[in-house]
């Protein structure tokens, strides 16, 4: 069933001392836009992170959010960075010469100031593998939420692509119970108009006025002309095609974004080639109205994964 590119989904999880929460977030795209903000201990797994989002989200802007908080006490070394430390004590010393000032310089004074102490945070490789085992399978947890909501908006998608396919069915069958009178209304014109000019030979040559039998063969070559020109059988048959294959398409369980909007285009060329045959004003108003409707599911289209 189809699945739409907008969604989200969040998931949480804990285990060693650590809480894991990641969110996913989606917008329409026309290829797959991934972008991922995680903490910087987890940089070395973030490719294993965008292959796992990856295996589940096909097309869309994504954008992901992990977000990692410790509750156990993680080794943290800190030291004295001496050389800052006596910079800021001669710059003191200096100040108290040059100007007399009665304030002494302190311990709690002296290690308020920025750089003073070096704070060493380093993550070992145990704890990152610890994290990572809690970490995916929160991103797995989201994946599925967040597909479980575009499944959910497919399926609307679906049901308004689908009533929408129907009345294109309907506009068909419509436009093919008129082909007949478009040919009648053509033949009704084309010997109005022959028996106007031999009308006008009639009155200046003193002939009968009637339409002679190469006049006869003549409207017959031209009708079958205009029949040849106008005939849009194929491009109905093709339009049946096409509208039949949108509704296999649409429980296809791949990605079928892309392959919709190729359908969509085909459906718009066959209906404009049956407009441009056809100068039946009946006929007309209902491509228009294919049109009308083929143009709605396009804009739909664009909201599938």
């Amino acid at each position: 069933m189809l699945r739409s590119m907008t969604g989200y989904g969040r998931g949480e999880s804990m285990g060693f001392d650590w809480r894991c929460t990641a969110e996913i977030k989606a917008v329409n795209h026309r290829y797959c836009d991934i972008s991922i903000r995680l903490p910087a201990m987890m940089n070395p797994y973030e490719d294993r992170i965008r292959k796992i989002i990856a295996r589940g989200i096909h097309r869309g802007k994504v954008d992901v959010y992990i977000r990692i908080d410790s509750f156990g006490q993680q080794p943290v070394n800190v030291e004295v960075n001496t050389s800052v430390a006596d910079g800021y004590m001669r710059a003191m010393h200096a100040l108290l010469e040059r100007y007399s000032v009665p304030d002494q310089a302190t311990l709690a004074m002296l290690s308020s100031y920025p750089d003073v102490f070096m704070v060493d945070k380093t993550v070992t490789d145990e704890t990152r593998n610890r994290v990572w085992t809690v970490l995916e399978r929160t991103i797995a947890e989201a994946v599925a939420q967040f597909n479980e909501m575009r499944k959910v908006e497919g399926r609307v998608l679906y049901a308004d692509i689908l009533s929408k396919r129907t009345r294109l069915f309907d506009l068909l069958k419509g436009v093919v119970a008129l082909l007949p009178e478009a040919e009648q209304d053509y033949e009704k014109r084309l010997r109005s108009r022959i028996d106007e000019v031999v009308s006008r030979i009639a009155e200046k040559t003193e002939t009968s006025g009637k339409l002679s039998e190469m006049d006869e063969n003549r409207i017959m070559v031209e009708l079958a002309i205009y029949a040849e020109r106008a005939c849009v059988d194929e491009e109905m048959t093709r339009l049946d095609s096409h509208l039949k294959q949108l509704d296999q398409i649409m429980h296809e369980e791949d990605a079928v974004g892309r392959k919709l909007d190729f359908l969509v285009q085909e459906l718009h060329r066959e209906t404009n080639t049956i407009g441009s045959k056809t100068s039946n004003a009946a006929i007309s108003r209902l491509v228009i109205e294919m049109k009308s409707e083929i143009e709605k599911i396009r804009e739909q289209v664009q909201n599938v994964e």
